[in-house]
């Protein structure tokens, strides 16, 4: 497989813990909850050639609100559970000014960089802004889950869906065009 379908954590593959019309990740396993049929989807992109790569801030280890091992214990547990190849994650918080923490688009080139990746046939899927400009500057196609958090909305998906199910439609859809044309 030389494409993949890069996939934010939080508000796609588990629920978010919404404040004040803003999301934050599960602070513990206990606070962990696996959107509904987002096995399933994971599985459908899995059949259609895809690896499924997470590509997730996690900021409050930067702050001092989270440890490393919590957010590792979560992806773990997740990865035991869903059809996901692996994690890619960004510990820091916007003053570090790294090149991994989404928008900017490091986590997606260093993940395809190492695993010999196409990203003009890869896919990025998030609920932010941030990571639908990661998508966007890494060459990605993008699809943003709109869930109606109050913060800023992104400017330029390929598409807006409610679900990672209806993420997975679009990109088999897209990917099955793409095929009659070549």
């Amino acid at each position: 497989m030389n494409r993949a379908v890069f996939l934010d954590r939080d508000g796609v593959i588990n629920h978010v813990i919404l404040k004040d019309g803003k999301p934050y990740p599960p602070a513990t396993l206990a606070d962990l909850v696996i959107l509904p049929g987002v096995e399933a989807a994971l599985l459908r992109l899995r059949k259609a050639g895809f690896r499924l790569i997470v590509v997730t801030n996690q900021p409050d280890v930067a702050r001092g609100a989270q440890t490393r091992a919590r957010v590792e214990e979560i992806n773990a547990w997740l990865q035991a559970r869903l059809p996901i190849d692996e994690f890619c994650v960004c510990y820091h918080d916007d003053k570090d000014d790294c090149n991994c923490r989404k928008p900017k688009p490091g986590l997606l080139l260093d993940a395809a960089e190492d695993r010999g990746l196409d990203l003009k046939t890869s896919f990025m899927v998030g609920d932010r802004w941030r990571d639908i400009e990661a998508g966007c500057s890494a060459g990605c196609r993008t699809v943003f889950i709109d869930l109606g958090y109050s913060e800023r909305q992104p400017e330029n998906p390929d598409v807006r869906v409610k679900s990672l199910a209806e993420a997975a439609e679009w990109i088999i859809q897209k990917v099955a065009q793409a095929s009659c044309l070549s």
